[in-house]
């Protein structure tokens, strides 16, 4: 889950070449993004930019990959074709690395556990300068995570691993026309459909502009009762985080319409219902 001003990158676009350095110190994303590149060009070839070079040890380290066709999903109105193509793309990511492969890609960053803490924290200090609206879906966010599942969704029986790229954020997805294309790794890694597919209905880019029928995008997907218990609670859990980000939004600089913490307040309360 990442935000557009947290950009942990800079890309230097070429005609047929795209080179992303990342600052200092970040190089488990360069090391992410490069082992994403190459498992996909070998199991899922046309999916993501084919991997170039790297140099992952440098104090800015960089990869390099191919430049891909198309305009993001953001900002389009995704159904028909869009929406076939998405579903498509995703079920192919979920799939395509084989099984003694992704048991030795380590977990994506970002795990319910991870989530589950940084809500704790943020709340003391978030909570009592929001308003009514926000704060009292805050509250019931809260209440509901406090007795909710300790989030060892490993653990529970059903749940299969697939390769998740980690980031919901449908500009990562590139349609040009025919098929849609996945860019962005560096928060990927091991996960399960449930956390994957939440992070795309549940990220701001699903519902702010020209909205994700985040129901019938998740119709699309064959998952028994143990995902799909597990997805309401991820989407709960996720949309509970976006609740707090877009809280910090600053009003003097808000990188989003006025009212849109609201919204994502009506949001949740929905899921918790």
């Amino acid at each position: 889950m990442t935000a557009d001003s947290w950009s942990t990158h800079g890309l230097d676009l070429g005609p047929d070449t795209v080179i992303k350095t990342f600052r200092p110190g970040h190089h488990e994303q360069s090391e992410r993004e490069w082992r994403a590149l190459t498992l996909l060009g070998a199991h899922a070839p046309g999916l993501a930019p084919a991997p170039r070079r790297a140099d992952l040890t440098s104090d800015e380290p960089t990869v390099a990959m191919s430049r891909l066709p198309g305009l993001p999903l953001r900002g389009q109105r995704i159904d028909g074709p869009r929406l076939d193509a998405l579903v498509s793309a995703v079920t192919e990511v979920h799939d395509c690395v084989p099984a003694h492969l992704l048991d030795e890609v380590p977990v994506r960053p970002g795990h319910r556990q991870y989530l589950a803490r940084r809500i704790k924290a943020w709340a003391p200090r978030t909570r009592p300068r929001v308003g009514p609206g926000v704060g009292g879906a805050m509250d019931r966010g809260l209440e509901w995570l406090a007795g909710a599942d300790p989030w060892h969704a490993g653990d529970r029986p059903g749940i299969r691993p697939v390769f998740g790229p980690g980031d919901g954020n449908l500009a990562n997805y590139l349609w040009d026309g025919s098929r849609v294309r996945i860019v962005d790794f560096e928060e990927s890694g091991r996960s399960d459909r449930p956390l994957e597919l939440a992070e795309i209905t549940e990220h701001v880019s699903a519902w702010v502009g020209e909205p994700l029928d985040a129901e019938e995008f998740i119709g699309r997907f064959e998952l028994d009762a143990a995902e799909r218990a597990l997805l309401l609670d991820t989407r709960r859990l996720v949309a509970l985080v976006w609740l707090f980000l877009l809280s910090f939004d600053d009003p003097e600089h808000p990188r989003n319409p006025p009212g849109t913490a609201e919204r994502q307040a009506v949001r949740l309360s929905r899921l918790l219902d």
